[in-house]
């Protein structure tokens, strides 16, 4: 079972989505939802949407819910690597998160794995930039 709840955001209204014991996306004002998602206000969803509008309070760095984004083994690495080694208030490039993550090359799919981030804000995907300093997507 698929389980959502929204969350008001200076982004707009978020919508968690829980499937099982883990929260598995993050959508977006104007992305695409799941009609199949039931409405429900679980204690882990609850938990999420709490701790996320403590961050956007500036009263919460660190997220403690259990998350599980589904991906790629390499996407699923890149994502371990930018929610261990990101800290809150730094950035680090597409070429350093590749680093990090054991892929030096793979500055490119690093950005693949930015923009495919299904868990984006709890998955820090928004503290990549390019070498350069640029911000390169969505995250």
């Amino acid at each position: 079972m698929l389980y959502s709840l929204g969350c008001d955001t200076p982004l707009g209204r978020l919508t968690f989505y829980q499937r099982d014991d883990a929260v598995v996306l993050l959508k977006y004002p104007g992305d695409d939802f799941f009609p199949d998602a039931v409405r429900r206000e679980t204690p882990l969803l609850q938990t999420a949407a709490r701790q996320l509008t403590e961050y956007f309070a500036g009263e919460r760095k660190v997220f403690t819910f259990p998350i599980r984004p589904q991906g790629t083994p390499f996407f699923q690495t890149v994502w371990q690597t930018m929610i261990r080694e990101i800290p809150y208030g730094e950035t680090r490039s597409y070429g350093q998160v590749g680093l990090l993550a054991g892929y030096p090359r793979h500055a490119r799919g690093v950005g693949a794995a930015n923009r495919g981030c299904p868990i984006s804000i709890i998955i820090p995907c928004h503290r990549v930039i390019a070498a350069g300093g640029k911000i390169g997507g969505r995250g």
